[in-house]
């Protein structure tokens, strides 16, 4: 009888899997914060904007949602197709979810202004009334947090496609 060893799970998706389900659980579940990460999300959010103070107004205020989400997205497609890292894809693509989570709270409150800001004008109340758009802050809020779902889910989605590939049968 020929022994076998049996070759173990792998860690990195199933880490990349853990990480995946606490983001979503914070961001999509609980609609909070996800600790710490929130307030590098708020840097890279005023980061856009002091970048881009130089062109108008309505694209300071527009890039400080953007670079929030754009950020971890672009990290995430630096290690999917750079490095090839599957982990470091799922936690920044997950990141990006929260973060696009976090910007559609801003976005939905607009016509309403409560959110307690570090300073200044909310940008999203700038930006749809600029716009003549502050009506539909509810249903861009929404698509963006529908953009935020689906980031999550493909982030897991792959998670879940190494784990089905590469473990024992």
């Amino acid at each position: 009888m020929e022994a076998t060893a049996e070759r173990p799970i792998p860690w990195r998706p199933f880490l990349g899997l853990t990480i995946c389900t606490l983001f979503g659980w914070f961001a999509f579940v609980r609609g909070v914060n996800v600790p710490l990460l929130s307030l590098v999300d708020l840097g890279f959010h005023e980061l856009g904007h002091l970048v881009t103070y130089p062109f108008p107004d309505l694209v300071t205020a527009s890039m400080g949602s953007i670079t929030q989400i754009a950020v971890p997205f672009g990290l995430a497609v630096y290690f999917a197709t750079v490095r090839k890292d599957s982990l470091g894809f799922s936690f920044c693509l997950a990141w990006a979810a929260t973060s696009a989570q976090n910007v559609s709270v801003y976005v939905a409150d607009a016509p309403f202004q409560a959110l307690p800001l570090i300073g200044g004008e909310h940008d999203w109340a700038f930006i749809l009334g600029r716009l003549s758009h502050v009506d539909d802050a509810a249903a861009i809020a929404g698509a963006v947090e529908g953009i935020g779902m689906v980031f999550l889910a493909f982030a897991a989605g792959m998670c879940v496609l190494e784990l089905w590939t590469t473990s024992p049968r």
